[in-house]
């Protein structure tokens, strides 16, 4: 690939001309189904009418009264959103053509696209070994290219420090007073700790868990002898993937890490969307819209609902 088409401009573009070209034909252009159930103020109650959403129905007010009744609401119409992005060594693998910090750039593009260009602000917190920069959330395409270089310019870590994701959770809780849709972009590689603060984000702001992933980060294929290289210390080992039982025990561990994973995004009430490095962006925007057109349905009975979408 050329230099100008690793550019923010050139990439950005591309998104703009495929990827929500493709997003406006199947959404018809509607990209409040994306942020449906952001921001949503009660307005009323009512009694139930014949053709209500019944999912609307709040059942403690129907027991008491004994007559169904059912929530009305306003949604904001201006959403606020961060992107924290971890961009620790660890995001830089990939298996094949594409690192994960491909992916955690073009999703962040393409979200930051469909919210300025409606109006919305978005910022950044960028976090290498800690978190170095801060973009404050603004409008504009223009404002999108400027967090797009400042991923695209960071240069590459051989290694550093263990990732702390609390450093980073613990800033935006201190950084973001107004509530906000906060996405947390990251691989979840993290020193041990995180879960906390994330719970403690997503009581005041509507949190979306992005896990990044390679699928060699899960299984591994017979490759004979190789050297495997932690990716934020630096340390190597030597192994045989052709030894079946190495294959197992790793694919055992990497199965156990996602169950740990998806229980602690349970645990504090956000809802996850996974991205791989051979997904396909629209598929998983696509999955993403899904997801909070199903947490919109249940918003209304206030019924929790933490799904997890893979791409």
């Amino acid at each position: 690939m050329s230099e100008s088409a690793r550019t923010p401009e050139h990439i950005l573009r591309r998104l703009e001309w495929t990827v929500m070209r493709r997003l406006d034909g199947v959404l018809h252009g509607d990209y409040r189904t994306l942020f449906r159930g952001y921001g949503l103020d009660l307005a009323d109650l009512r009694e139930y009418q014949y053709h209500d959403d019944v999912r609307h129905i709040d059942w403690n007010v129907t027991a008491r009264l004994q007559t169904p009744y059912v929530r009305e609401y306003n949604e904001e119409r201006e959403i606020a959103a961060w992107l924290l992005l971890d961009l620790s060594p660890s995001v830089d693998f990939g298996s094949r053509d594409v690192r994960k910090r491909n992916v955690s750039a073009e999703f962040m593009a393409l979200l930051a696209r469909l919210l300025t260009r409606r109006g919305n602000r978005v910022g950044a917190l960028l976090y290498g070994d800690s978190v170095d920069a801060v973009i404050p959330a603004r409008v504009g395409r223009r404002h999108v290219l400027h967090i797009l270089r400042a991923i695209l310019s960071r240069p590459e870590q051989t290694q550093s420090a263990a990732t702390s994701l609390s450093d980073l959770l613990g800033t935006a809780m201190q950084m973001i007073g107004r509530r906000s849709l906060v996405f947390v972009v990251s691989d979840f590689i993290s020193t041990p700790g995180w879960e906390k603060p994330l719970a403690r984000l997503a009581q005041r702001h509507e949190v979306i868990a992005v896990r990044l992933y390679d699928p060699l980060e899960m299984t591994l294929p017979d490759l004979g002898l190789l050297v495997m290289q932690d990716a934020e210390t630096g340390e190597q080992i030597f192994v045989d993937t052709h030894d079946r039982g190495f294959r197992r025990r790793f694919a055992a561990v990497a199965e156990e890490r996602e169950k740990v994973l998806r229980a602690a995004f349970r645990n504090a009430g956000v809802d996850a969307l996974e991205l791989s490095t051979e997904g396909d962006l629209v598929d998983a925007v696509l999955r993403f819209a899904d997801l909070r057109r199903r947490r919109s349905q249940l918003a209304g009975g206030g019924l929790p609902l933490h799904l997890s979408v893979q791409s």
